[in-house]
């Protein structure tokens, strides 16, 4: 399946980094670079499998925590010597995290100002989108990596095909219509929903790439109820009367 997207909202290794902290409630200044590695580099896999475009920032970082995971594992020299020796691998990958992570933080802050002033000095929209319900707020600081999570999820429930005597072929194109038209009789679907009868890993796969592609033209909005909580979606803007 040769299908290649890229999205506005995938993005770099450090995001990714951040999002696997955050995920595991794990402390900063002390990261455990074996659990962060597995993750990150499994991470990889999933996106190589579903024919993603993947930056060369991603394969630099694996190699940056692999090098560092293998420095971990070497015993301290028993005669340190040298302003080098002795220092904890992990300093500068923290040092680049802690500073990204201020610069994200600060973007958030201008964004949220953004969306406040936004509120006060309104404009004439052709269509409103729609939203959940008041009890359901949005999660605005949603990531791709929350999409790739829950579709690991998905993948795992999935038989292994190791005997498939002629290939599946599955169009996007019949997904995306299948996506939108399960939406057309709810507001909202929750994202494992849409798996409901894959049977095979090129279905579920499919399924996820018609996602995305719906996501990168503002047709599908995907939001969380609480952070790392079930995923749903829902058309992002509601249609325009006809005529």
């Amino acid at each position: 399946m040769s299908y290649h997207i890229k999205l506005e909202i995938f993005e770099g290794p450090m995001d990714l980094l951040l999002h696997l902290i955050r995920k595991h409630e794990l402390n900063i200044y002390d990261i455990p670079v074996a659990l962060i590695t597995h993750q990150y580099l499994e991470y990889l896999d999933l996106m190589k499998s579903l024919d993603m475009e993947i930056a060369g920032d991603f394969l630099v970082m694996a190699s940056t925590l692999t090098h560092i995971k293998s420095r971990m594992l070497l015993p301290p020299p028993e005669n340190p010597e040298g302003d080098d020796e002795g220092v904890d691998p992990r300093s500068e990958l923290i040092r680049r995290l802690l500073e990204y992570k201020r610069f994200k933080d600060a973007a958030l802050s201008l964004e949220q100002k953004e969306e406040t002033w936004s509120q006060v000095y309104t404009r004439t929209a052709e269509a409103v989108p729609d939203v959940p319900a008041e009890d359901e707020p949005l999660l605005f600081d949603f990531h791709l990596f929350d999409l790739l999570a829950a579709l690991k999820d998905v993948m795992a429930r999935v038989p292994d095909a190791e005997f498939e005597i002629t290939a599946e072929a599955v169009s996007i194109t019949e997904k995306i219509s299948y996506i939108l038209g399960r939406l057309e009789s709810t507001d909202s679907l929750l994202f494992t929903d849409l798996f409901e009868g894959s049977t095979t890993s090129a279905q579920v796969i499919a399924t996820f790439l018609a996602l995305l592609e719906l996501m990168k033209t503002r047709i599908v909005k995907v939001f969380q109820i609480e952070q790392f909580g079930a995923i749903r979606l829902m058309k992002a803007v509601a249609e325009t009367a006809a005529g």
